[in-house]
């Protein structure tokens, strides 16, 4: 077989009895590689996992890419005949709050449905969708997509106990990229929540893909250290972004200005997202 063709999709197909325990697999989307003997720091996936054995919620990491995307970059075939060493036993990764993340995304398909279509904030182009959930410390992060605003979401983990937040209530939360002031939430069949706001309304966005890659940008970016502000809170931010934005004030001739403080740029142009005011959360 040429090496061409054992980087061709079709040597894995979702057959997992084709890999080999240490093949390392690519994504053909963002070419980012599983490699067995390092796993993966994104979902707590410990080296020595091979690919066959990944956890059925592992995706992507970078671009949350379906597991079946990948292809076999060793063109190392696994072997009927042979018996391989077994794998060191590792307990499996807390799996992924799919109910709750369905039952998020039904809520705000309801709201859209019931309160919000046909309002001038809304772009019709869009639909609700959850966005590139993983795991985060003890936490599950993503972002969702709705037809008037784009999110960051931090779901609860197993351990945590999130009845008594107070909706409305808000909260600096530290990333390798800044600290990101996120909204208290408790909405009814969905339970607590902490949601960030990256923009509202939507009409900057042609397409519902358009959206989605944005999400998927973002989420990747707020794990960058080197777009960090040091010591810039996201209030502060924000209010130095609508500074800039407000019209200028009438200054009468014989007025001295003042020296202009230095603007530093907003988080989300940093993100490459351009300004968002904040959105429902």
């Amino acid at each position: 077989m040429s090496a061409a063709a054992a980087r061709f999709e079709g040597s894995y197909l979702g057959d997992a009895t084709r890999i080999g325990a240490a093949t390392r697999m690519e994504c053909k989307i963002c070419w980012h590689v599983y490699d067995p003997a390092e796993g993966c720091d994104h979902w707590q996936v410990p080296p020595g996992t091979a690919f066959a054995a990944l956890p059925d919620h592992w995706r992507c990491p970078v671009c949350d890419g379906a597991r079946d995307q990948f292809m076999a970059l060793d063109g190392e075939a696994a072997v009927a005949e042979t018996i391989a060493a077994p794998l060191p036993s590792v307990p499996a990764p807390p799996a992924q709050p799919v109910e709750t993340i369905a039952r998020l995304e039904a809520a705000f398909r309801e709201i859209h449905t019931a309160q919000m279509r046909g309002l001038p904030i809304v772009n019709d182009a869009l639909a609700v969708k959850a966005v590139g959930f993983r795991r985060h410390d003890e936490r599950w992060l993503g972002a969702l997509v709705t037809p008037w605003f784009l999110n960051f979401v931090l779901l609860p983990g197993e351990g945590d106990d999130w009845s008594a937040l107070v909706p409305g209530a808000k909260e600096l939360i530290e990333f390798p990229s800044g600290r990101y002031e996120f909204v208290h939430a408790n909405r009814k069949g969905v339970g607590a929540y902490k949601a960030c706001s990256l923009f509202s309304p939507m009409f900057e966005f042609g397409s519902m893909l358009q959206a989605t890659e944005t999400a998927s940008a973002a989420l990747v970016s707020l794990f960058d250290p080197s777009i960090r502000e040091d010591g810039a809170q996201t209030a502060e931010i924000r209010r130095r972004r609508e500074a800039e934005l407000a019209p200028p004030e009438t200054v009468s001739a014989d007025a001295v200005p003042e020296p202009a403080e230095p603007v530093r740029p907003s988080r989300r142009a940093l993100l490459g997202m351009g300004a968002g005011d904040a959105g429902d959360a």
